[in-house]
């Protein structure tokens, strides 16, 4: 039975694919996640997260077609599914509700 559980870096993944749109394959979504957290993941681990995602439901991918600008390579664009942004909402949610929890946390508690 595969997992359907989101772990933290492809929560991130997940983010910068929505944020991206139609735009969304590997490179933007590189380095999208590298404007934001100011870190940029491999190219194997971000492609592993990729994979776990598709094979969790929460993303689909297509191919375009070959360009002479890529050398005859096609690009894999991902969007969220319906089940990944249910996924994103309730980890939003969850992860909103425990910083509540913490006191003195600046006012987020209020």
């Amino acid at each position: 039975m595969k997992s359907t559980d989101l772990g933290a870096f492809e929560e991130i993944v997940l983010i910068a694919i929505g944020i991206l749109g139609d735009n969304a394959y590997g490179v933007t979504i590189n380095e999208e996640i590298e404007k934001h957290t100011r870190h940029r993941p491999s190219v194997g681990s971000l492609h592993a997260a990729l994979y776990r995602l598709e094979n969790k439901g929460f993303v689909e991918s297509s191919e375009s077609g070959a360009t002479a600008q890529r050398g005859g390579r096609r690009k894999r664009f991902y969007t969220i599914t319906m089940l990944g942004k249910e996924k994103l909402l309730n980890a939003h949610e969850l992860r909103n509700n425990m910083l509540k929890l913490i006191p003195n946390l600046g006012g987020l508690n209020q």
